[in-house]
């Protein structure tokens, strides 16, 4: 029986540790495939942003084992590898706004 995750924001940790995954890839090929248009995501916390982006980050780097099994593992998404930038700001603490 899979797991239940309560605080992993990491795509690779849950499906290397074989915890559930509802999977939404269907939702971000669209959103990859839509090359005219930008989005802004704001969402709570706690509303899977980190995990979005390391969905995402898992995808551009052409990492497809991990996604076997997924919507977007039998499409025809190229697995193209690009380089990628990922910044997680929630590992920075300062006491002022500069």
């Amino acid at each position: 029986m899979k797991k239940i995750s309560t605080g992993t924001s990491s795509f690779e940790s849950l499906i290397t540790e074989d915890f559930i995954y509802v999977d939404k890839t269907k939702i971000i090929y669209d959103l990859v495939n839509k090359r005219d248009s930008l989005y802004f995501l704001s969402r709570p916390r706690r509303f899977g942003k980190t995990l979005l982006i390391s969905t995402l980050k898992a995808l551009f780097e052409g990492k497809r084992e991990l996604f076997k099994g997924l919507w977007i593992d039998s499409s025809d998404y190229t697995w193209e590898s690009y380089p990628v930038i990922a910044l997680d700001f929630s590992t920075l603490s300062s006491s002022t706004p500069e």
